[in-house]
């Protein structure tokens, strides 16, 4: 059992009960107490600071507070930026950034820790913005937002032209200048902050207003957009390169031309669009063409339009008068052709003149012969021949009688001769099929089907049914025929001549 003086305890001995002493006035103080005593010291002793520093582990929350370290080679120092102060940043806050930020100490009491509370942050130095700008560039072109086959033509003659710039300032009036100069267009202006807190936002914003505009509706869409700021230092065209502005323009549905600075000015908006313009001006140039350009080669085109037309009727021409100039003179081609008709026109009525000549001379020889004695005398001579030809009619009635009496006996005979006669007295005619008439027995044994004919029809009989004959029948005796004429001898005509 421990022994314990209360004589020597004076209350700081560290005995087993805690006691105030006679003429001790400092109360124990609550670690809450303590925490809001150092905090407040803290930030009264350091209420203004700037730090340099590199960032790590930055993280943003759900709320929008910004959470980071600042570090160097020997000590580190946590940080918070609270929402306002987060979106009011003009650069997106990433590790390995070397930066300076202006707040005040303060601490946290849950964790015992002091840190810096952050109202403002700048990059430290151009070095580490041209840092922060290629590798944001290198993280970008990774994703192939850079990528040459994203990049899209250009039309030819836009009718509207989207401007993405400020309002007031001389790049909007050079562009619709030198619009006016090339080709005038219709200019739809997005009046937008080109520098400065918000400016980022709102350039993507209109990038992005101009693609959602419906093709066809009150508004008219562009059909090709311009970015445009006028010259700078890397901090004024810093909007440019921020990573809202990229992706938008990156992913804009309308061809994109970046016109951001000077000729020497670079920022990723020229590397994400799909042309890039030196100046404002030259944008104006690239999106349009010159139009009194395009009327002088309407009129040099059509000028070669009629040229090709007019060029196979000049060619025409040239062929055919040459084949003319080798064709002989219509004359000279009828001249032997109207020669020879002269020829044959000559021989023509030379030979008329012939012809009657000769006609008229031998119609003279025939008339010479048609004399009045001459005719009597041939006359004469023909009734003598005549006469001596015996043509009397008494000769001529003595033949027909001596040819009908040789006829009359084949006329009494034919009618017998009708092979169906005989079916009259009760006969009967044995023919094949087809019709032909069978006149033995072994050639009526060699037909499978026989027809009979009678009298009164025909009767198709099986040549197996028929009954064979017991004895061959005999023909009837054929009648006796009566002894022919003897014909007589025809006399002898004489000669007619």
């Amino acid at each position: 059992m421990p022994f314990y003086n209360d004589e020597y305890d004076d209350g700081r001995s560290g005995g087993l009960v805690a006691k105030q002493g006679a003429g001790d006035n400092a109360a124990p103080l609550s670690v809450s107490e303590i925490s809001a005593l150092l905090k407040r010291t803290v930030e009264d002793r350091f209420g203004f600071v700037r730090l340099r520093g590199e960032l790590s582990g930055v993280k943003r929350a759900a709320s929008g507070h910004l959470y980071c370290a600042l570090k160097d080679d020997k000590a580190v120092i946590d940080g918070v930026m609270w929402r306002g102060g987060a979106q009011r940043l003009a650069f997106r806050p990433e590790d390995g950034i070397e930066v300076i930020a202006t707040g005040k100490l303060t601490t946290y009491p849950g964790r015992s820790k002091y840190q810096i509370v952050i109202e403002s942050m700048e990059i430290a130095g151009e070095g580490a913005l041209l840092a922060l700008l290629e590798k944001l560039r290198a993280r970008l072109a990774a994703e192939g937002l850079f990528a040459p086959e994203r990049k899209r033509a250009l039309p030819f003659l836009p009718r509207v032209i989207g401007v993405v710039t400020s309002p007031t300032g001389a790049v909007i009036r050079d562009i619709l200048h030198r619009l006016a100069d090339r080709f005038p267009s219709r200019v739809l202006v997005w009046p937008v902050l080109v520098q400065g807190e918000g400016a980022a936002q709102q350039v993507a914003n209109a990038v992005r207003g101009f693609s959602a505009i419906a093709p066809g509706g009150p508004v008219p869409r562009p059909d090709v957009v311009i970015v445009a700021r006028g010259g700078g230092s890397i901090e004024d065209l810093w909007s440019f390169n921020e990573e809202a502005v990229v992706r938008a323009v990156a992913e804009s549905a309308i061809p994109v031309i970046s016109a951001v600075g000077h000729e020497t000015d670079t920022t990723l908006c020229d590397h994400a669009a799909d042309r890039r313009a030196p100046t404002p001006t030259a944008a104006a140039e690239i999106a349009v063409p010159v139009r009194a350009e395009l009327m002088a080669q309407l009129d040099e085109l059509a000028l070669r339009k009629r040229r090709c037309a007019m060029r196979p009727v000049v060619l025409g021409r040239e062929r055919l008068e040459a084949r003319v100039q080798r064709l002989p003179r219509p004359d000279a081609i009828l001249a032997a052709k109207a020669q020879k008709l002269d020829e044959l026109a000559d021989r023509l009525r030379r030979g008329l003149q012939d012809r009657e000549r000769a006609k008229r001379e031998r119609l003279g020889q025939t008339a010479a012969k048609l004399s009045l004695p001459l005719l009597r005398q041939r006359v004469a001579a023909s009734n003598e021949r005549l006469e001596r030809a015996g043509m009397t009619p008494r000769l001529l009635s003595r033949r027909w009688t001596q040819a009908r009496d040789a006829l009359a006996p084949v006329a009494r005979v034919l009618p017998q001769l009708d092979p169906r006669l005989p079916l009259q007295r009760g006969y009967a005619l044995v023919t094949s099929v087809d019709g032909q008439a069978l006149t033995s027995r072994e050639r009526a044994a060699q037909e499978a089907a026989l027809v009979l004919e009678f009298r009164d029809g025909k009767l198709p009989v099986t040549a197996g049914s028929a009954a064979p004959a017991q004895s061959p029948v005999s023909p009837p005796p054929a009648p006796p025929r009566k002894a022919a004429r003897p014909k007589a001898p025809e006399p002898r005509q004489g000669d007619l001549f």
